[in-house]
């Protein structure tokens, strides 16, 4: 038979690990979409910028 204790340790292993997957999924797109808006931004800025010779 199966202790209570330890159906409370594994729900709660379980909650932990969706919630440490779904951070690290978060974080991922956040860096993701920041490297990709400051790439843009420096090819706007090598676009206006005036061309030196």
């Amino acid at each position: 038979m199966e202790s209570p204790f330890l159906s409370i340790l594994a729900l709660v292993a379980f909650v932990l690990l969706v919630a440490v997957t779904g951070g690290i999924g978060y974080l991922t797109l956040a860096d993701w979409r920041d490297r990709r808006r400051r790439e843009q931004e420096k090819r706007e800025l090598r676009r206006t910028s005036p061309k030196r010779r």
